[in-house]
């Protein structure tokens, strides 16, 4: 990896350190995003939110989440993805530790919690366009899978550490110590990024340089809709789209339907077990074929969800599906890195913004679902519907193939780790 060096002495900064630093990175990113998931039954029975209103403040999240996909991916290419992950960062972990003083100084707290998930989203949705860029223009080819696996389950890492961390600290402190702890250690994560990484230096973000175009190659407008317009492109989107809107209609509503469901089970059960079994599976990235396979056994599982069973089966299908689902999302993560490089961080978050849309609607209509039939049933299947129009259009259009077009400008070397 030719990750950025020293200011100071023009060293290069260990690989295997920033892996590790990006990581623990997307570890607090998802700390501070579940911490709302995690304490929603708590805030709805404090604030007498119905399942509707649960399910604005859980969907506003991915309405700011659309909204800098792209944006992020295109500075990203342009500056640098360490600056735009660093300066982001710093700006979510604040509004995480401020989340609980907003809901107690707000005559109407749905709105104050309504926005701060809304800012909460925009400010989160530049980490993985940003990291997508970092990996397409300095890791090579053959090693991009294991680098996003690598900093990927990150993701199941931070959800298992505030799934069982957040639910002690729920029952012993209150819903207000899981936000405050998770927007803390997000706040000394990127001062140390800064400080150690980046020598203090390297957060400031130019017109100069957003107009310079930096590493990243300028694709016309007439290049950008050829490249739209390729099938395989066309595929990972949509089974981007599929697969993240079912993932976060599983990582919103999962804790309300254990609680509902079996009022008597331990938070700390099924908000680690199915993170416990997703973190060490994401570091396998899959080819196409056993992805397939994968996917049709997680539909399965999904399935199982929708009749009568007990907790610990409860426990047991989720944990499957979670887990068989990781298997192939670094392996889309990564295709859109092979279908164009030279653009992979704008590409990305074209595809994070479809998914982020549609992850609005599923869970905000997860919730009238719920509210109107009373029966969780109607979400699993819904759910397993999604995954299945993903699955069908990856087997008929997904390749692995170059598609984009300005492949001569590459500025920084492919290094091995």
């Amino acid at each position: 990896v030719h990750l950025p060096p020293d200011t100071r002495t023009g060293e290069e900064t260990s690989p295997l350190v920033w892996t590790v630093v990006l990581l623990l990175g997307t570890c607090l990113l998802y700390c501070a995003r579940v911490a709302m998931p995690i304490c929603a039954v708590s805030l709805a029975e404090k604030f007498s939110w119905s399942k509707k209103e649960s399910g604005m403040v859980l969907g506003s999240f991915f309405w700011g989440y659309c909204f800098t996909q792209v944006f992020g991916g295109y500075v990203s290419d342009r500056v640098g993805g360490e600056k735009v992950l660093l300066l982001s960062a710093a700006a979510w972990g604040s509004l995480t530790a401020f989340t609980p003083i907003l809901a107690h100084i707000c005559s109407q707290p749905i709105f104050s919690m309504t926005l701060s998930r809304f800012l909460m989203g925009l400010l989160q949705g530049v980490h993985y366009p940003s990291l997508a860029s970092l990996c397409s223009q300095k890791v090579v080819e053959s090693e991009r899978g294991f680098l996003m696996s690598t900093v990927s389950s990150g993701s199941y890492l931070g959800t298992l550490v505030i799934g069982g961390a957040g639910s002690l600290m729920l029952e012993l402190y209150g819903w207000e110590s899981v936000f405050y702890i998770s927007g803390i250690l997000a706040v000394l994560w990127a001062y140390c990024m800064w400080k150690c990484m980046l020598k203090g230096q390297g957060p400031i973000i130019t017109l100069e340089s957003l107009g310079s175009g930096g590493s990243q190659s300028k694709l016309s407008k007439r290049h950008w809709l050829r490249l739209l317009k390729q099938p395989a492109v066309c595929a990972v989107i949509i089974t981007h789209l599929c697969s993240a809107s079912t993932f976060f209609t599983l990582l919103s509503w999962l804790p309300t339907f254990f609680r509902d469901t079996f009022p008597d089970s331990k938070g700390w059960i099924f908000n680690v077990i199915p993170w416990l079994v997703s973190s060490p599976v994401s570091l396998c990235p899959l080819c196409m074929s056993a992805s397939n396979l994968i996917v049709v056994l997680c539909v399965v599982f999904t399935l199982l969800l929708c009749g009568q069973t007990t907790f610990p089966w409860a426990v047991a299908f989720v944990s499957s599906t979670m887990g068989l689902a990781t298997f192939s999302h670094s392996g889309v993560s990564v295709n859109v890195q092979d279908l164009a490089p030279s653009c992979a961080g704008a590409l990305f978050g074209i595809m994070n913004t479809c998914g982020a849309f549609s992850g609005v609607l599923m869970v905000y209509f997860s919730g009238y679902l719920i509210e109107t039939t009373g029966s969780w049933a109607t979400v699993f299947a819904l759910i397993t519907t999604v995954n299945l129009l993903g699955l069908c259009t990856f087997l008929a259009f997904a390749e692995a193939r170059r598609v984009d077009i300005d492949t001569s400008k590459d500025r920084h070397p492919n290094i091995h780790i």
